[in-house]
């Protein structure tokens, strides 16, 4: 099944949407597309908005093949949803945004980085301080990583808290995300974004200007 929006309802969301400002987005999903997740593509786009999400990124495991189930961009009822993925390296998981369907896996973590950086898109340090999984300090220190996740869904709240002291000691930023894998994860810790988000790119600017702020839901 592919899902898609339709063109009339796209364009009454998008004349709302520019004067739009504060949308919640889970920066961190993903689908079954990922072996270890439950939550289908069908349930984000039906329960998202209920949970207080005005977009959801579709982050699966070294994978964008989302995008080939759906038209990324506003959808029917108004969520605005992106592709991007969990790229994994010995150096740590890295949420990259950007043209990175074709980038192959298995590469060392400078290599990633040094392709993001070159296509324009954007890296988040996932879950930067969770045991087996974390980030290596050096990216951030030679800047090669500028955004890392200060707060993650299924970290513990150890991992969250020591990581809280990072973006002030290596200059990066922090954002939310939930790292969903089930209905129930959905929408635990999205970020706000101060502008309209309704693309993979006005996402990818937001984030280099650091217009947004981390938030965990009640």
């Amino acid at each position: 099944m592919r899902f898609s929006f339709l063109p009339e309802k796209r364009v009454d969301f998008l004349g709302e949407m520019e004067n739009i400002r504060d949308m919640k987005i889970d920066l961190h999903v993903h689908t079954t597309l990922s072996s270890c997740s439950q939550l289908t593509l069908e349930q984000i786009l039906n329960n998202a908005q209920a949970k207080g999400l005005d977009g959801v990124c579709i982050t699966d495991h070294d994978t964008m093949a989302a995008a080939d189930f759906l038209t990324e961009g506003i959808q029917e009822n108004g969520l605005c949803v992106l592709v991007g993925m969990e790229y994994a390296t010995k150096g740590g998981d890295f949420l990259l945004f950007g043209p990175f369907e074709k980038l192959p896996v298995g590469l060392p973590a400078e290599a990633v980085l040094a392709a993001v950086d070159a296509a324009g898109g954007v890296a988040i340090a996932a879950h930067p301080c969770r045991p087996g999984r974390s980030t290596h300090v050096s990216l951030l220190k030679k800047g090669l990583c500028r955004i890392i996740e200060g707060v993650n869904g299924r970290n513990a709240a150890f991992d969250n808290q020591t990581v809280a002291l990072w973006p002030k000691h290596y200059q990066v930023g922090a954002v939310g995300g939930s790292d969903a894998h089930t209905l129930a994860e959905l929408g635990q810790v999205p970020t706000q974004f101060n502008v309209p988000i309704m693309s993979r790119d006005d996402l990818i600017l937001a984030l280099k200007e650091g217009r947004y702020n981390p938030l965990i839901s009640a």
